[in-house]
């Protein structure tokens, strides 16, 4: 509900009816985030850990577009990669593998938020998640802010301008969070993760927190503050003409990225994967299954099929030396 609620906020056609929808059948605001139903979402995730591992995917994409287009003068790829992490998720395997990974390549580009409360579905967390998370990701080789006050606004804020000042690790921002921050009863408490508070409990909230709006009723003030579509559009005419300038000089190397950008398949695809085949065709060999996926994979890179492509899973099987 934290990302459906930015994203109405800052100005995606994404009404507070849908809101009022959350986790219904059809509804624009699934439990999960999921790629073509709600605007503004650009990825699927669902089981805990897999948009960190996203996050470290983006944060690859973002280096290597950068290696192969950026030139000098002409910057067109520069950008962060933020990911909000809950103790769930580094509770996870796959937290430790791509963690590990984005330290090892030095992602600097890549801000981490670990909302630290302590608390799951089943309770406390202490009595099964007990690791020093800050030494756990400084081991990774990241750069760890530690403990801040993640109900802080400035303090969350001195904390990113810390980690982009960092520019050879990925850095993790620890915010010491209360769930259900506000509520009278059941802050603190696992019975306000992931179930609504009820009527009674929210009217406490409100109470507590001075919010004296009826539900679902957003103050202008608000909107005008949370609005982000003008400096969005300024931001998107600005990267424009970086990016005209970035195509009269290198107009191949745009084509390229033009075509990346939009999902495209290169102009040659057909013809050069067609190739491949024939060959294999050609000089059939019994080889193990893993063999033939990493020749598979292997294709995209050697006969240029996709030069986008990366091929981090046979890395980490030690398939390549």
């Amino acid at each position: 509900m934290l990302l459906y609620s930015l994203l109405h906020l800052t100005g995606y056609d994404l009404p507070l009816e849908e809101l009022k929808n959350f986790r219904q059948l059809h509804s624009k605001t699934p439990g999960h985030p999921e790629i073509g139903y709600t605007p503004g979402v650009e990825t699927t995730t669902g089981p805990l850990g897999q948009g960190l591992a996203n996050a470290v995917g983006l944060a690859i994409a973002e280096r290597t577009l950068a290696a192969q287009f950026n030139q000098p003068d002409h910057e067109i790829v520069d950008h962060f990669t933020y990911v909000f992490m809950g103790d769930g998720c580094l509770m996870e395997g796959i937290s430790h593998e791509v963690c590990s990974l984005a330290g090892t390549l030095g992602l600097g580009k890549l801000i981490g938020f670990y909302d630290h409360n302590g608390i799951s579905i089943d309770g406390e967390t202490e009595g099964w998640f007990t690791d020093d998370t800050a030494k756990r990701f400084e081991a990774y080789h990241w750069h760890v802010i530690h403990e801040i006050d993640g109900h802080d606004p400035q303090a969350v804020k001195e904390a990113i301008l810390e980690a982009q000042s960092v520019k050879d690790k990925p850095s993790l921002i620890i915010c010491r969070t209360v769930i259900g921050f506000g509520s009278p009863n059941k802050a603190g408490k696992e019975e306000a993760h992931g179930a609504p508070l009820g009527e009674e409990e929210v009217a406490l909230a409100r109470q507590k927190l001075g919010w004296h709006h009826p539900p679902f009723e957003i103050p202008k003030k608000i909107y005008h503050a949370w609005d982000a579509r003008e400096k969005g559009e300024k931001a998107q005419q600005s990267w424009n003409e970086k990016f005209a300038a970035y195509k009269k000089a290198h107009p191949q190397l745009a084509e390229e990225f033009t075509r990346r950008m939009s999902g495209g398949l290169p102009k040659d695809w057909e013809k050069t994967t067609q190739k491949y085949i024939n060959e294999l065709q050609a000089n059939p060999a019994k080889i193990a299954t893993r063999k033939a996926s990493q020749n598979t994979l292997n294709a995209d890179m050697t006969f240029r099929v996709k030069p986008e492509s990366l091929i981090l899973t046979i890395f980490f099987l030690g398939l390549i030396p």
